[in-house]
């Protein structure tokens, strides 16, 4: 171990390494189970969800183990939230436009994360994709960090509690400091949530006994804090489930199937690319998508890995970090693997800040998480115990630490905050890192061009600008 990832160097031991890789695994487990029910219309059950389901295992597990053993760091890699949305929406257009069935127009868009992957290995290698980031102005590249952050709170507080109201208009998740905290009192907000109000409750005290539990074992200097507070979470809303809602929270376990079906992968999703019907889409289209494509995972790869290399001090004062390179090879790889597989883009995952908030500085730590993957294929239903409220409550006290990394933005220079303000706001409001960036990038450069400092700005931040304002307003 010593030998392979330098443990020493990087002042980190296998036990250390070991509990961070389990603590990032089971903070995005959610993502086993999540990513089929998104890229099938939750059709659990079905051949096509069987394979997307092993395909989320499998792809996350080599592109995890690309990044633990050619860059040697903490990062781990699934298929992306918010890409995979975009993906069942292009499959649902597809499966329009050709008048042909849902799982035809699956293996057409695997296309699109195929060619978006094989574009990026040379970019890679070719250090193509570094310079993009050396283009990320300084003030922004610090910025990354917390307005991560803030998104991890926002995930946090609301979509993966995964709770919905039973009527009265609610259709999207409930989020704690709107709905609960926000709420006139209490019976109103009973009467609008229904049901659901006493699991909502369940829900809210689960988050904060497991941020209070994790924040109290930090200060006493106990490495593995996030994980046994996410324990404690657990086993308070275990509790809640037996003794309040009475229900058995292990009751999935007892019917559930630890054969992995291999089969309905193979009949699918595995290397099953349908480039006829990819084709009939029109060149225009099909380069559109995979432009898209190619930039939203680009910049929330490179946010992510940037804003947690940042926490870990694994960046040097420009904010570059070393490796770099390798990381996004393996981000690439990790792409190809999932279109190979059967799953929309595998990205570099911000959950990974979590592993490093409990120690983890090397590819031990990927690699951990990388082996709790494949264990899935056969013991997701034990994975999938791990009440959402419990990691959430690891999330919210991940962002709020990254949000120390504000200190080294300077807010006296109005050009500079002005940007990184911006992305603090739009990166949780929607959702994505790589817009966040966009905005960011794009006031810096306006910014400087009319204050008489477009000559402070590179080109290539000129370029990528530029590329962000068509992404964003031309309607296609």
């Amino acid at each position: 171990m010593e030998q392979v990832f330098r443990l020493r160097e990087n002042g980190t031991s296998v036990r250390t390494e070991l509990v961070a890789g389990l603590t990032t695994f089971m903070t995005m487990a959610y993502i086993i189970a999540l990513n089929p029910n998104l890229l099938t219309g939750f059709a659990v059950g079905t051949p096509l969800w069987n394979g997307v389901f092993l395909a989320t295992c499998l792809a996350s597990a080599l592109g995890t183990m690309c990044m633990a053993f050619f860059a040697n760091k903490p990062f781990v890699m699934a298929p992306g939230m918010g890409l995979n949305s975009f993906f069942a929406v292009i499959v649902g257009n597809i499966a329009a436009m050709l008048g042909t069935d849902y799982t035809n127009a699956f293996q057409a868009a695997l296309c699109i994360v195929l060619v978006e992957g094989l574009i990026f290995i040379p970019l890679s290698v070719l250090r193509i994709r570094e310079q993009i980031v050396t283009a990320i102005p300084l003030c922004v590249r610090l910025g990354i960090g917390p307005a991560i952050g803030l998104m991890l709170m926002n995930i946090g507080f609301g979509s993966n509690a995964g709770i919905y109201a039973e009527g009265n208009g609610y259709t999207s998740p409930f989020y704690v400091m709107r709905d609960f905290f926000g709420a006139m009192t209490p019976g109103v907000l009973k009467n609008s949530m229904g049901a659901e109000y006493t699991a909502m409750v369940l829900a809210v005290v689960t988050m904060f006994v497991g941020l209070f539990a994790i924040v109290l074992l930090s200060l006493r200097g106990i490495r593995a804090a996030v994980l046994l507070g996410m324990l404690a979470a657990s086993l308070v809303y275990w509790a809640g489930q037996a003794l309040i809602l009475h229900t058995n929270p292990f009751a999935s376990l007892a019917e559930a199937s630890f054969v992995p079906p291999f089969a309905d992968m193979f009949s699918t999703t595995f290397f099953k690319f349908n480039f006829p019907s990819f084709f009939q889409i029109g060149w225009f289209t099909a380069i559109t998508l995979v432009l898209t494509f190619c930039m939203i995972d680009m910049f929330d790869t490179i946010g992510t890995l940037i804003g947690t290399a940042s926490r870990a001090g694994m960046t040097d004062k420009e904010g570059n970090m070393p490796n770099m390179r390798e990381a996004l090879l393996s981000d690439a790889i990790g792409t190809v693997a999932g279109a190979c597989t059967g799953t929309s883009t595998v990205t570099t995952f911000v959950e990974s800040a979590s592993g490093v908030e409990a120690g983890g500085r090397t590819g031990l730590t990927a690699l951990t998480a990388a082996v709790m993957f494949l264990l899935c294929v056969f013991i997701a239903p034990v994975a999938a115990v791990i009440p959402p409220p419990a990691t959430s409550a690891a999330l919210i006290y991940v962002g709020i630490l990254m949000l120390q990394g504000l200190r080294n933005v300077d807010f006296s220079a109005v050009d500079e905050a002005v940007p990184v303000f911006l992305m603090l706001l739009a990166m949780p409001i929607s959702g994505s890192i790589g817009h966040g960036i966009g905005i960011a990038m794009i006031t810096y450069a306006v910014v400087k061009v009319f204050t008489g400092k477009a000559s402070q700005v590179s080109v290539l931040t000129y370029v990528i600008s530029a590329l962000f304002l068509v992404k964003f307003f031309a309607a296609v």
